[in-house]
């Protein structure tokens, strides 16, 4: 018979099940934002899955990376109206 591909999100938790012991000794906090990560990597599950590369966490990896790269775009935008509101037409 075949050999039978695990989908994308069992290799997710399979590799965050391996990192188990680093997550315990993080503290709470750390423990949920350390969660939020590997959240962040289910996201892109069908592209992972159409990339499939020959070590899967290279693609969670890059997931990930964009993901923060998502925030940390719209945080500099969100800054920027902040610094420089729009200026309202004159005379209204």
């Amino acid at each position: 018979m075949g050999r039978t591909v695990p989908t994308f999100t069992n290799l997710i938790d399979e590799e965050l099940a391996s990192w188990s012991k680093f997550r315990r000794g993080l503290r709470k906090d750390d423990q949920e934002v350390f969660d939020g990560i590997f959240r962040v990597a289910k996201l892109h599950l069908a592209e992972n899955f159409y990339a499939m590369r020959a070590v899967p966490f290279e693609s969670m990896i890059m997931s990930i990376i964009l993901e923060q790269q998502k925030t940390i775009k719209r945080l500099e935008e969100e800054i920027k109206k902040l610094r420089w509101p729009a200026k309202k037409p004159a005379g209204k």
